[in-house]
C-alpha cells in the first residue's frame, strides 16, 4: 500500500504545481478510489476481530452485526 500512497501523493503535488493531463487525472481519481476501498475493508476486517459481551451475557462480534452490512454497501 506504501506504493500506492506514494503515487497519490506524488499526483497531487503535480497537480498544485502544474496540473494533471487527463490520463493522469483518471489515475489519480482510479486509485484514490482504490486507496478508499482498501481502507474501507481493512475497517471490517478489525471488526471481526472485536467481541462484545451483552448484559445478558451473550456475545456480539461486530464483524458479523456491522461488517457484513458495510461490505456490501461498498460494492
Amino acid at each position: 500500500m506504501g506504493q500506492l500512497l506514494d503515487r497519490i501523493n506524488e499526483l497531487y503535488h503535480k497537480s498544485q504545481k502544474e496540473g494533471l493531463n487527463e490520463q493522469e487525472k483518471e489515475e489519480q481519481a482510479r486509485l484514490r478510489k482504490e486507496y478508499v476501498q482498501i481502507v474501507r475493508q481493512n475497517f471490517i476486517n478489525q471488526l471481526n476481530n472485536i467481541d462484545i459481551e451483552n448484559e445478558d451475557g451473550s456475545v456480539t462480534n461486530l464483524g458479523e452485526k456491522f461488517g457484513n452490512k458495510k461490505n456490501e454497501d461498498l460494492h
